[in-house]
């Protein structure tokens, strides 16, 4: 790469559980010094994270920004449409996608190789877009299965001591303190009193 302009690369993974190496290995391969490479673990729905925002401020005219994919900029087709055309239009930075050729802005800077570029990165953009809103749909249909399945998700339900009843007659007399009733039942204070307003309601039926 020339020495005229800075190379900095750009790797996203959904979530903090997933992998980036494969992405740094290639980043890498492409000469991107290592101190130049920004990492997201956050989803791509918008480009509000805290790294992309970071390398913005580190990009200059000229720069060269190499990410692996279209769908590790972002998988919001408005919003990639518009960060690109900020970064390569607004602030002069050459972007490189490496496993699309076609959108490298350093070649075929002419009017039809602009044309070319831009209606391959629109079809890209949609394809991120779809396959998100697809992931969406396929994780609502596994965890709809799930749920008809008996299969409960969140926090297990904290239930009250078989006791409960005459702690609470101890607690409404004034004979048990709030302190006290929360260390015998082992519940936090919101939780009591939930299951407090519970206790009450079945009486009253």
């Amino acid at each position: 790469m020339s020495n005229k302009f800075t190379a900095y690369g750009y790797a996203r993974v959904s979530s903090a559980e997933q992998n980036e190496l494969r992405q740094l290995i290639a980043l890498k391969a492409a000469k991107v010094p290592e101190n130049n490479i920004f990492i997201d673990k956050q989803s791509g729905k918008d480009f509000d994270r805290p790294r992309y925002r970071a390398l913005l401020k580190r990009l200059k005219p000229g720069d060269l920004l190499v990410i692996l994919s279209i769908d590790r900029l972002g998988r919001n087709y408005d919003a990639i449409i518009e960060n690109w055309r900020v970064l390569t239009k607004e602030r002069g930075v050459d972007i490189c996608v490496m496993d699309m050729p076609l959108l490298d802005t350093r070649r075929d800077k002419n009017l039809l190789g602009t044309f070319i570029a831009d209606l391959v990165l629109q079809v890209l953009s949609f394809v991120a877009q779809s396959e998100r809103e697809n992931i969406k749909s396929r994780q609502a249909q596994g965890i709809a299965a799930a749920k008809a399945k008996g299969v409960r998700f969140g926090r297990p339900v904290k239930k009250p001591p078989e006791n409960f009843g005459e702690l609470v007659r101890r607690y409404e007399r004034g004979k048990l303190p709030l302190a006290d009733a929360l260390a015998e039942t082992g519940l936090k204070e919101a939780t009591f009193y939930r299951r407090l307003g519970e206790y009450r309601a079945s009486k009253r039926k």
